[in-house]
């Protein structure tokens, strides 16, 4: 449990960052705070009982982690101003997706 809390939180902190820097090389500063202000969309794990579950795969169970939230960010990834944000909040649902398979 401990290593895959390590894996999980370094995934949400450092690869946004290593992506930002990659390919959005320009503004990579701006782009990786932007990725990180997407964990904010962790707050629907409020509308849950109880908050917080070791066990819970978030992707499908959370209303902005559903799969239909998913596709939206998809869309927006394709859309230049709205790129980093769907680009953070595509790797928020990679992150949180490798996490159902620890079980």
């Amino acid at each position: 449990m401990i290593f895959q809390t390590l894996v999980h939180y370094s995934l949400h902190l450092l690869f946004p960052g290593l992506i930002a820097w990659l390919f959005f090389r320009k503004e990579w500063k701006k782009a990786w705070l932007l990725m990180l202000a997407t964990m904010l969309i962790d707050l629907d794990h409020l509308l849950a009982d109880p908050v917080f579950d070791p066990n819970r795969c978030s992707i499908g169970f959370h209303p902005l982690h559903s799969f239909v939230a998913i596709g939206f960010y998809f869309i927006l990834a394709f859309i230049p101003k709205t790129r980093i944000v769907a680009v953070g909040l595509l790797l928020h649902m990679a992150t949180d997706f490798q996490d159902c398979f620890w079980k």
